[in-house]
């Protein structure tokens, strides 16, 4: 059927368009208007604004830890709710049913998890597939496990390493790299509380320079669309604006993404020794255009940390409220489960105004992401109020006057006037993660795109515009009309296929036979495992 979404105001800046028109859909992609302008159906835009479908590149929305925090925290979940009774986590406190349809809600259409342990890959797609509507992707960690740092202490070639890093993308189904606290879990395994980016791993000898410069390089040579994604060292930590500052210095102009810099924003001035350098990270970026960042916004209320990086959930236990955690260690990944509550008191209130400066001081809409990284900083949910903090600063001034005077005094946010528009809303949460990904048919409204899109009723009151979509289209099904769902459908994993070299085959084969005493075969998995007609959509390397 011939789809035709008439008069809206049309927000497309990859194609230039910019202003009131038309949009065509027919057969699951965007058309061009038909000579004879006929259509099956019209959808009258009149008054709103059309976007692509979004795309979150940071959210913790399936997998070990996340399963770990439901268990951990029943009383925050929605069990009342109900859910199909056949999904394959109906019987979960919170099922993932749910996530699909409100991430639909807000008019996103595309999400990342982006941190899948290779050994729980299976888990890891056999629960995104329970997400409804929306298509997801992951990336899959690297950088703490044995054969990769013994590789690196070894002086590996170069090829070999690519070798490894192509069969663990490939075998997991993942769309990209991410590397947590580089070597710190394996540190921790010999006692290790403090790491460093120029530290070393016990019993490897390796960096954690050395082991972020291996897999970048990597990455990179492969032609992975997605730069290395990088959890740096020292998250959370007073000072932590330094190590930042040296793992962007170290990107050497080679893409490098950096996840959830504002939980690396704090500085050591005042008598708290706790303060905003989002500034100083902000001109950094700015400055340096092979790096991107996603922010990792902090907004008020109950929450719970997820993390793999578990040095720093296991320092971080003593601050969990509720007063319990989960804190495990594995073979190359553990982590930790932490559940926080971000209060307007002088931390909480600074740490908010660190990710509204970071957003706000970087020049680029293409090269910073909107994320809270969810859950860590506030639920996806929260995106709406985000959004209004962002686009109006007269509702930042209103809550900046709820918060400590003596934290707003360690950070510009209140002498910062910058408003974002609806072009550069687009930018960054539609057009930038779409190429940072590699995703060339979405992330657009041009003729050939996926027919991802976004409708918005103007309102005045931007949270509610945007946190509740007129109508959404997936594919070209009309999935949320006036902010509910109002159809269900399977999206697909986003993924690469990578060849490595058979001889490296033979060596993951040796090295898991004499390792746990099992085959290769135990780490992957038919795509046939994955219960849907098409679970997986494939994207090509860069040549």
């Amino acid at each position: 059927m011939l789809t035709r979404i008439a008069g809206g105001d049309i927000v497309d800046p990859v194609n230039g368009r910019l202003g009131e028109g038309d949009l065509w859909i027919a057969d699951g992609v965007i058309v061009e208007a038909p000579a004879d302008g006929e259509a099956g159906r019209t959808v009258d835009a009149s008054g709103c604004v059309v976007m692509a479908g979004a795309i979150d590149i940071h959210s913790h929305i399936g997998g070990g830890n996340v399963n770990t925090a439901r268990l951990l925290l029943p009383e925050q979940h929605s069990a009342h709710l109900p859910r199909p009774a056949m999904t394959p986590l109906s019987n979960a406190g919170w099922s993932t049913f749910q996530t699909g349809c409100l991430y639909a809600r807000m008019g996103f259409t595309t999400v990342v998890e982006p941190a899948m342990a290779p050994g729980a890959a299976l888990h890891t797609h056999l629960e995104l597939a329970d997400i409804p509507i929306i298509d997801k992707a992951t990336l899959v960690i690297l950088g703490n496990d044995d054969f990769l740092l013994s590789m690196i202490r070894d002086d590996a070639s170069a090829t070999m390493i690519e070798d490894y890093v192509a069969w663990t993308v490939a075998s997991t189904r993942a769309l990209g790299v991410k590397v947590i606290n580089a070597g710190a879990a394996a540190a921790f395994k010999e006692n290790v509380r403090t790491f460093s980016l120029d530290d070393t791993v016990p019993s490897y000898g390796v960096s954690s320079r050395r082991i972020v410069k291996t897999l970048q390089a990597a990455v990179d040579r492969l032609g992975v669309p997605h730069p290395l994604h990088v959890h740096c060292n020292n998250l959370g930590s007073p000072g932590s604006a330094g190590t930042a500052a040296a793992t962007i210095a170290a990107a050497e102009g080679q893409p490098l993404h950096l996840a959830h810099l504002q939980f690396y924003g704090y500085g050591t001035q005042g008598k708290r020794k706790f303060s905003s350098e989002a500034a100083r990270l902000a001109e950094l970026v700015n400055t340096t255009p092979e790096v991107t960042v996603d922010v990792g916004q902090v907004m008020f209320g109950q929450t719970v940390t997820v993390s793999s990086d578990i040095l720093r959930q296991f320092s971080a236990r003593g601050s969990a409220h509720p007063k319990k955690t989960v804190i495990h260690d594995g073979d190359g990944n553990g982590g930790g489960i932490v559940p926080y509550r971000y209060g307007k008191d002088f931390y909480g209130a600074l740490q908010w105004a660190i990710g509204l400066e970071l957003f706000l001081l970087t020049d680029d809409p293409w090269r910073v992401f909107f994320t809270t990284d969810h859950p860590n900083g506030a639920p996806f949910t929260a995106y709406p109020a985000l959004f209004e903090l962002l686009m109006n600063r007269q509702a930042r001034a209103e809550l900046i006057a709820e918060l400590p005077a003596s934290a707003m005094a360690l950070t510009t946010l209140p002498s910062i006037e910058r408003e974002y528009t609806f072009e550069e809303i687009a930018i960054m949460t539609r057009a930038a993660p779409a190429k940072l990904l590699g995703l060339s048919d979405r992330g657009h409204l041009g003729a050939g795109a996926v027919a991802d899109v976004a409708v918005y009723r103007r309102d005045a009151d931007i949270a509610k515009m945007l946190g509740e979509a007129a109508y959404v289209f997936k594919d070209g099904d009309l999935v949320v009309k006036d902010g509910a769902v109002v159809h269900y459908r399977w999206g697909r994993a986003l993924r690469l296929k990578p060849v490595p070299d058979k001889a490296m085959v033979r060596r993951l084969e040796a090295y898991h036979q004499q390792r746990y005493g099992l085959s290769l075969g135990w780490f992957d998995f038919p795509d046939t495992a994955i219960a849907r007609e098409q679970p997986f959509g494939e994207v090509p390397c860069r040549s």
